[in-house]
């Protein structure tokens, strides 16, 4: 095992993940919970949510300037994605719904609402190569005033969803989750990656990442246990072209092998809430902390989204 101040490595896997003199670099401060980012290669900039203050920002690769964009629309935006035509689909927690930022800048309400009820708080999303939307639905949002608006649900608890984008069709997808987070698919597309924070909620105490088999219909199966968090909670996550998963663990990332084993971390001096990958190469890991966006870049690339 080595560790230093910004790198541990559990595992001889994950030296070639990081490097120890890697500095990890600040790249915008001044936020009260950031979330939900996502690199955009066509216009090289990383857009990330400030969500409390509704403010969605804009960080220039080239020039390293930020701008807000989409701010103080009532959206409290959270988890976003690129769909396979390089658009950002993101959830929205004040709206309660899925959006997706067109080419020419307008936004099309994707999903709202599921048998006539409204979502409760939309919370993470990824896009399959089919085209097909799948996002987590925890209540987060609506709880209060300071993510979203406070409600009442109207659903008979909190899940994930599978949308049909061209048909508008919606299906559930989970039945057991306390409060499903983040998640992310495998390189095949056969398997399907879900978090469970419900320990943030709920005296259940989940606090895990699992793992579902992804049927030919749609379907899930499965749903054993990936990895249990040895600290706080788990986030929002991504992948690497290895198959290996980069996710948010309080003030640390962890790595962990398909296997299961957790390889190594990286050290944050604020709790973490999710990641991305980045830049041309695709091997700048991009993390939201608290009030800051960092960005450290690996010996590692990140899997393509689009």
């Amino acid at each position: 095992m080595t560790k230093t101040a910004h790198y541990e490595i559990l595992d001889p896997r994950f030296k070639r993940s990081v490097k120890l003199d890697e500095p990890i670099e600040q790249i915008w401060t001044g936020g009260k919970w950031t979330e939900g980012p996502v690199y955009s290669p066509a216009f090289r900039c990383l857009i990330w949510s400030d969500i409390p203050n509704d403010r969605r920002l804009r960080w220039d690769e080239l020039t390293g300037g930020v701008a807000d964009i989409r701010s103080g629309l009532g959206c409290y935006t959270n988890g976003s994605t690129l769909d396979r035509q390089g658009r950002i689909v993101a959830c929205e927690h004040g709206t309660r719904s899925i959006t997706r930022i067109e080419h020419d800048g307008s936004v099309t309400v994707l999903a709202s609402h599921y048998k006539g009820n409204r979502f409760n708080s939309p919370n993470d999303v990824v896009v399959r190569s089919d085209g097909t939307i799948w996002f987590s639905d925890p209540a987060y949002g609506i709880e209060s005033d300071y993510e979203g608006f406070y409600a009442e649900p109207e659903l008979d608890g909190e899940h994930v969803y599978r949308l049909d984008p061209t048909t508008g069709e919606i299906k559930q997808v989970t039945t057991d989750f306390a409060c499903p987070n983040g998640l992310a698919f495998s390189l095949n597309e056969q398997v399907l990656y879900i978090a469970d924070s419900g320990g943030t909620r709920y005296p259940s105490g989940e606090r895990h990442i699992r793992k579902f088999a992804v049927g030919s219909e749609g379907t899930l199966s499965g749903g054993e246990v990936f990895a249990e968090c040895e600290k706080g909670f788990f986030d929002g996550f991504r992948l690497d072209t290895q198959g290996r998963i980069w996710t948010s663990a309080q003030d640390e990332v962890h790595c962990y092998d398909p296997d299961g084993t957790l390889l190594g971390k990286i050290f944050l001096p604020e709790a973490v809430s999710n990641v991305c990958f980045g830049g041309p190469k695709l091997n700048r890991l991009f993390i939201t902390a608290s009030t800051s966006v960092y960005a450290v870049l690996l010996p590692t690339t990140g899997a393509c989204l689009y």
